[in-house]
């Protein structure tokens, strides 16, 4: 009895020894007070900047500011749940997110979070969402497009993988469309997108996850979604944390496209909690600190060279404007960090011009050292015929008597314009854009009634099974095409107009 008495003993004292916790030392302190979007704690003498810490419930925050007698936290959470006096403790560690490939096809939170009825995450590893930019040695230069499916930014602002091109205008322009429908052209380019939408409103976000849903492209897309309704410290976040996910794919040699949806809520978030941590304000109210708010996240987005895997990472901020002011405090910060800019005129899309774009406006400071030979030779003086189109209509508004030269001229812009104009949702394959730019600059649109254009066009776009094998082989390579493969184009567009009604001799030009 004593022996078997003896043996429990022994086998207790081996399981306690076993299981004993370590005794982990442990900083916590309190909440002095609380308001929308932040808290005040004291009691964490310790704490560094943009540290993690955790709240009751679960809720966490960063800290912000960092003074002797409190500490101001930007909470990610809702601060109804939290009261004064209740203890908070430091976690150690700044914020991270998950990455890896089982976020692809899922909506997450800023801080990770599913959003959708797919179940927890299993993510392969976490990276802090606050990471130092490449360095100019590991970057290598911009070569390789990024097709859009849109003729005119294809032909006129063409984008470069590892360029960052800032998509502006006032509101109800058309921005998160341009934005969607390039993510909708990557679903057989492999391409990694991801879309993050900041401070937008739910009925919007769940329109355009039910656009990207319907298209068929989720499988390669990550949607991270930071509401309206939600903690400023989230919107703040989460272009950082979207960055960080997009970082993991291009560290291996994949080629990304990240939209920020938009930073003007960004600037908006970073502005309120600046505020409420009664920092000094500057222009327009927000603090001296928001260039450095874009510009570190921006600098994020490059083209890697070939020695540090070769992947890319292409941004489309969004940003909003207002009444057109584009030379705002927020809009030139980011026209000064970026690589160019699409802007959408209001009035363009009051007039039907859909997509809105502003050629004369818009630009591309990179993109065009990278695109294809085939888009130069087809749309190589476009930009500069729509420029003339544009103005000589605005002298013809005046009643003048026009030339029969001035008169071509603006024939031919009315049919530039209606061959750039597209439906939302509805991308243009790179052959079919090749054919009609190339008919359109050889004139054999010009002839066509202009309410006879969209089926010219289609006729000429369905003509693309004509094409040999190698002539197609050369519009996706990085060769020119040939006199006589340019010749021959252009016979198989004049074939496929050859039955589409045209001007008779006395009709006159619209």
């Amino acid at each position: 009895m004593r022996m078997r008495l003896r043996d429990t003993l022994d086998a207790m004292a081996r399981t306690l020894d076993r299981t004993r916790p370590a005794l982990v030392p442990m900083e916590t302190g309190r909440i002095l007070s609380v308001s929308n979007g932040i808290a005040h704690v004291s009691g964490l003498p310790g704490l560094g900047y943009e540290e993690l810490v955790r709240f009751l419930g679960d809720i966490l925050g960063i800290a912000m500011d960092l003074d002797e007698e409190e500490v101001g936290v930007a909470l990610l959470g809702d601060h109804a749940r939290l009261r004064a006096g209740e203890e908070v403790e430091r976690t150690g560690r700044v914020m991270d997110v998950p990455v890896g490939e089982a976020l692809l096809g899922r909506v997450v939170d800023p801080l990770g979070m599913p959003l959708d009825e797919n179940g927890p995450l299993r993510h392969s590893g976490r990276l802090p969402i606050e990471r130092p930019a490449p360095a100019i040695m590991d970057r290598a230069p911009v070569t390789e497009p990024l097709q859009t499916g849109i003729k005119v930014i294809d032909a006129l602002i063409p984008i470069g993988r590892g360029q960052r091109e800032l998509i502006m205008g006032d509101r109800q322009t058309g921005k998160t469309s341009i934005a969607v429908d390039t993510i909708l052209e990557q679903r057989d380019k492999d391409v990694i997108c991801i879309y993050c939408a900041i401070g937008q409103r739910s009925s919007a976000v769940a329109r355009d996850n039910a656009r990207l849903r319907e298209k068929q492209p989720m499988a390669n897309t990550t949607v991270v979604v930071a509401g309206a309704d939600q903690a400023p410290g989230l919107s703040f976040i989460a272009p950082y944390a979207a960055t960080s996910m997009a970082e993991h794919f291009m560290e291996r040699g994949r080629d990304v496209l990240i939209v920020y949806d938009d930073l003007t809520q960004h600037a908006r978030a970073y502005r309120e909690l600046s505020l409420l941590l009664r920092r000094p304000p500057g222009r327009e109210a927000y603090p001296g600190d928001i260039f450095h708010l874009h510009s570190r996240l921006l600098e994020r987005s490059t083209h890697l060279a070939s020695g540090k895997g070769g992947g890319s990472l292409t941004a489309l901020p969004v940003i909003a404007t207002e009444a057109e002011n584009i030379a705002a405090y927020i809009p030139t910060n980011l026209i000064s960090i970026t690589d160019g800019q699409i802007y959408l005129s209001p009035h363009l899309f009051e007039s039907g011009m859909l997509p809105a774009v502003d050629v004369g406006r818009s630009v591309s400071r990179v993109g065009g050292k990278a695109q294809r030979p085939v888009y130069r030779a087809a749309a190589g003086s476009l930009k500069l015929a729509y420029a003339q189109f544009e103005e000589l209509e605005s002298f013809a508004r005046f009643g003048t008597r026009l030339d029969e030269h001035t008169r071509t001229v603006l024939a031919h812009g009315r049919r530039i314009r209606a061959c750039l104009r597209q439906p939302e949702g509805a991308p243009v394959p790179l052959e079919e854009q090749v054919l009609v730019l190339t008919a359109l600059m050889a004139g054999l649109f010009d002839p066509m009634p202009e309410d006879r254009m969209p089926l010219a066009e289609e006729r000429v776009r369905g003509s693309v099974a004509a094409l040999p094998q190698a002539v197609r082989e050369r519009f996706r390579s990085g060769e020119a095409m040939t006199d006589e493969e340019q010749q021959l184009v252009i016979d198989i567009c004049r074939r496929s107009l050859a039955d589409v009604p045209q001007r008779t001799s006395g009709q006159a030009s619209p």
